[in-house]
């Protein structure tokens, strides 16, 4: 029952499944009956043959439904052939007047066809030119911006170029980028930068060597310049003075402002003012520093070109700086040297300012500093070679005026105002060495005589040179002399010249009235007491210096002496600077004059002593005569009228100095005669002998009892003579016995008879009286006087060995 129940439920399912799987294959497309018709055959066993029974059966269905419709329409079917039919022989006819219309319609279209043609053809190039005249629109401003960039580079405007080159590179050519031209285009334009890379690189290399050439005239524009204006200024302030300050003292009508090397005539003064005031850019095109500088920001390298503007700057700067060998031959020399150096600093303060950080002033002042100190060693090196004090001069208003043009231009200039100081003391020695010749000069054409004076007129020439005032000499009728010689006035000028030549250097130093006051008396003072005591000292030891131009030198130099507060007065007035001032130098002449007459009157003393050794190298005693001739030597009277002759000269001396060299002439004169009776070589002298020598001494006696000169007191003068006096007496009057008994007793009668002096002559006396009486032995009064100069000859010996062993 259940196997039953079972087969026919699986009837059942089989009859759905296939009921299924008809309405598919009835209802799905062709193509996708396959996997459906394999569901069949993967069925349960004898489906296939189950499902080929159900087909069988739905086919016959179908085909009974077919079968009455067609029945059902047959009659329909039927009635639209035989309509159809009809139709056909209508539509045939339509057919042949369809196609005799189409051919007549092809004919009547051929034209229209190809005008329609040839309007399309049109529409086409309309459309192509359309395209072209777009594009065209777009490629235009890229030839047009390359054709203007060509224009600039043939117009050498090459920032202009570049920045062409950027509207092309970020505007122009990304727009027609796909084209080949422009692809061209885009690969020239490095090649271009590279170009005018190097072009304004060459301009600028051509504007370094233009304006290494052009420094000169810019440095020379520049110090002409800043003189004008130090010129104009000092007018000003001379206006603004006048009637202010005490009168200055002239020198043949000059005044100091007149010695001032820097201030030429008025004419020419006015003359360049007039003229343009030309500035560096006037001298020199910049444009290409510009250029250059803007090329290469715009190329993004700006740093490599402001390394080389530098680099080579420094180069050029370092030549500029090199002098010439000779430099210091000639002013324009110097003049060379100093202009390079100013233009090249000016060049370079125009382009701290015209352009932004191509140089820095950190750089410009390093570049000085070095230049500074370059510039010194120099000018201390070549300024050392420099023996013309006029070319030193010239040097230091150069070095005044390029000072002030460089601080003018913000350099700092303090070392060269310095270096002036150094260069001052050189001006000084030039001076000095300048006149010494002068001075020199001025002993030799000196006469060394008062100097005469006819009329009023010669008289006030001298004392305007020189400032002589004596009321004695005012009173007396021309024609009269001054006591000074002509070199005094000379001098006194010279002195005032060498203030004025050192006054010179002095101004524009910036420095104030004290310390050119201080350095005025200190070279003043080098000169007075090296210069010119050099200049007496050596005068004074000239041999053919003779005692009147000796005692002549001693009367100028109190003259020069008494004159040393006038130069003081005048240096005083130059200055405005009060003697008062605390720290004032004051002037040595008072002690050169003096050393110089001191010098003069030694000079004096050891003249007179040669002359009376002339005068006693002229003697020529008989020392063995038996008598005296009864008068005085010859050659000691013609010395005594020569000292007389000689000492009425020394009237103008001060009285000391006339005193001194009365004394010391006569002390030499005694000297000379007790060293004639003492000499060695002299064994024998008689007593004739001595009694002329005596008598020679009494000439001299008399000549100082004359009082030759006036001012002695008493017997002063011929004390000088006492020595030999005593010793002569003791001699002549054989006062032996006396001498002997009084020796050592301050009140002895030949005090200043030493024994080892008597016995030196009695020795010479003794040999004489041996020689001269060979039979005195035979006579007792030779024989008493032999054994008395015996004795007396023992008791000096002795004397003398006591002396001796007592000492």
């Amino acid at each position: 029952m259940n196997t039953t129940n079972m087969a026919e439920n699986e009837t059942l399912e089989s009859i759905t499944e296939h009921e299924r799987i008809l309405q598919e294959i009835e209802s799905t497309d062709t193509a996708c009956v396959g996997p459906t018709l394999r569901s069949v055959y993967d069925d349960q066993p004898n489906a296939h043959k189950r499902f080929m029974e159900k087909l069988d059966a739905r086919i016959r269905n179908h085909d009974r439904e077919i079968e009455k419709m067609c029945n059902f329409h047959h009659q329909g079917f039927v009635d639209a052939i035989t309509e159809l039919l009809k139709v056909r022989a209508d539509a045939e006819k339509l057919m042949g007047q369809v196609t005799d219309t189409n051919q007549r319609l092809q004919e009547a279209g051929r034209e229209v066809t190809a005008q329609t043609e040839e309007v399309i053809r049109c529409r086409l190039q309309q459309r192509n030119m359309a395209t072209t005249v777009e594009k065209l629109q777009l490629c235009i401003p890229v030839l047009e911006m390359y054709s203007k960039l060509k224009e600039q580079l043939e117009s050498k405007r090459y920032y202009a170029a570049l920045k062409t080159m950027e509207q092309l590179e970020n505007v122009y050519i990304p727009r027609v980028s796909q084209y080949r031209f422009c692809q061209i285009m885009a690969e020239t334009l490095p090649k271009l930068r590279e170009e005018i890379k190097e072009i304004s690189m060459s301009d600028l290399k051509d504007f370094l060597e233009s304006i290494r050439k052009h420094s000169d005239k810019i440095g020379e524009t520049a110090m002409r310049q800043a003189q004008q204006h130090r010129t104009f200024i000092s007018a000003m302030q001379r206006q603004a003075s006048l009637g202010c300050t005490k009168p200055l003292y002239s020198l043949n009508g000059r005044t100091p402002t007149q010695h001032n090397g820097l201030h030429g005539d008025d004419g020419a003064e006015e003359e360049e003012s007039e003229e343009e005031v030309l500035t560096a850019q006037d001298l020199v095109d910049f444009s290409p520093v510009y250029r250059c500088l803007h090329i290469y920001a715009v190329l993004g390298d700006r740093e490599t070109f402001e390394n080389y503007y530098r680099k080579q700057r420094k180069k050029q700067a370092r030549l500029v700086l090199q002098p010439q060998s000779n430099m210091h031959e000639t002013v324009e020399g110097y003049r060379r040297y100093f202009n390079q150096i100013v233009g090249f600093f000016v060049v370079e303060d125009h382009i701290l300012h015209a352009t932004q950080g191509l140089v820095t002033r950190a750089f410009t002042d390093e570049l000085w500093n070095m230049a500074l100190s370059k510039i010194i060693a120099v000018l201390r090196t070549h300024s050392s070679y420099c023996s013309d004090p006029d070319l030193v001069l010239e040097l230091k208003n150069m070095i005044v005026i390029f000072a002030d043009t460089l601080q003018g231009y913000g350099f700092t200039v303090n070392r060269l105002f310095d270096l002036l100081f150094e260069i001052r003391d050189q001006y000084n020695e030039t001076l000095l060495k300048k006149w010494a010749l002068v001075f020199r000069e001025i002993f030799e054409q000196d006469n060394y005589s008062p100097i005469p004076v006819e009329t009023e007129e010669e008289y006030r020439s001298v004392i305007s040179r020189f400032p002589f005032h004596d009321a004695d000499i005012e009173k007396q009728p021309f024609p009269k002399k001054l006591p000074m010689s002509q070199s005094v006035p000379q001098m006194y000028t010279q002195v005032k010249e060498f203030i004025y030549a050192s006054l010179k250097f002095s101004e524009s130093l910036h420095r104030s009235s004290t310390e050119i006051d201080d350095m005025l008396r200190k070279s003043t003072n080098l000169l007075l007491t090296r210069t010119l005591s050099g200049c007496l000292q050596n005068l004074i030891k000239k041999p053919h210096i003779g005692l009147t131009e000796l005692v002549q030198i001693i009367i100028n130099t109190t003259h020069l002496e008494q004159a040393c507060k006038y130069l003081e007065d005048f240096i005083t007035n130059i200055t405005n600077v009060s003697p008062e001032t605390i720290h004032t130098t004051r002037l040595y002449g008072l002690a050169t004059f003096k050393d110089a007459r001191h010098a003069a009157e030694g000079e004096i003393y050891t003249k007179l002593n040669q002359k009376i050794d002339e005068f006693i190298q002229l003697a020529d005693y008989e020392w063995g005569m038996a008598e005296s001739d009864g008068r005085a030597s010859g050659y000691l009277m013609d010395l005594i009228n020569f000292l007389r002759s000689t000492f009425q000269v020394f009237t103008h001396l001060p009285g000391k100095v006339a005193q001194t060299a009365c004394m010391s002439a006569c002390k030499h004169l005694a000297s000379s005669l007790m060293q004639m009776l003492l000499d060695p070589d002299l064994k024998q002298i008689s007593l004739g002998a001595i009694q002329q020598f005596n008598l020679d001494v009494i000439q001299c006696e008399l000549f100082a009892s004359s009082e030759p000169v006036p001012g002695f007191q008493g017997d002063t003068l011929q004390l000088a003579f006492i020595d030999l006096r005593q010793l002569l007496d003791l001699f002549m009057v054989w006062d032996w016995s006396t001498y002997l008994a009084d020796y050592g007793q301050p009140t002895c009668k030949y005090l200043r008879v030493n024994p080892s002096t008597a016995l030196a002559l009695l020795e010479k006396m003794k040999d004489t009286s041996k020689k001269n009486n060979i039979f005195s032995q035979f006579r007792k009064n030779d024989r008493d006087k032999q054994k008395l100069i015996e004795t007396v000859v023992k008791q000096l010996r002795s004397l003398v060995n006591g002396m001796s062993q007592h000492s």
